[in-house]
């Protein structure tokens, strides 16, 4: 399998090597509540990490459900909800292959497809599809981090580079209903930023 293994992302969340981790969860979302352009519903938190999404949405009144690939991170994740006095489930699985038993109404997509080999996104866009019930939303965040080697043809990351072109033919609108730019752009800690984008399923 090209691109980070699972073994990876246990060592960065065993050493505490998580750049992309605000310790809290996204402004963005925090944003879409209020506005109550998201609201409680059945939602998935595909690569939820330590789970500081998974708990804002639990304390919001969701019924979420948080996926990661990595058992350090779901870990984290329990420990979290622990202390928030909330309560979601949590999945350690595999994007790539995880099958739920029903659809949901919702998913929230900040750090699983930045964190995928760009190789692997068209399965995972798929799952996506699969994911989510008939004229359910997609809540993304997509990362902008061009790379200087990306002018060479380099595919360098984690995380991956979601330029909006490459996202448009990956989430078309065969499938996807997308609002009308331009989209807010929400700034990272570590010096990237995010596209925040809500797509409603076909």
């Amino acid at each position: 399998m090209a691109g980070p293994t699972k073994d990876f992302w246990d060592q960065r969340f065993a050493e505490g090597n998580t750049p992309w981790d605000r310790g809290a969860s996204s402004p963005q979302l925090a944003k879409w509540l209020s506005a109550k352009t998201l609201t409680p519903c059945r939602i998935l938190v595909p690569g939820c990490g330590t789970g500081h999404e998974v708990v804002e949405l639990a304390l919001a009144g969701f019924e979420v459900v948080g996926l990661d690939y990595s058992d350090r991170a779901i870990a984290r994740a329990h420990e979290n909800l622990k202390d928030a006095g909330v309560d979601a489930t949590l999945v350690q699985a595999d994007a790539l292959a995880w099958a739920p038993d029903r659809p949901f109404d919702a998913i929230y997509e900040q750090t699983c497809l930045c964190a995928l080999y760009p190789d692997y996104w068209t399965r995972y866009a798929d799952q996506l599809h699969r994911w989510v019930a008939p004229r359910g939303k997609l809540y993304a965040l997509f990362v902008q981090l061009l790379r200087e080697g990306a002018a060479e043809g380099f595919v360098q990351g984690p995380p991956y580079h979601c330029d909006i072109n490459a996202m448009r033919a990956l989430l078309p609108e065969s499938r996807w209903t997308w609002p009308k730019p331009p989209y807010a752009r929400v700034a990272h800690p570590a010096g990237l930023e995010e596209l925040a984008v809500v797509l409603a399923r076909r």
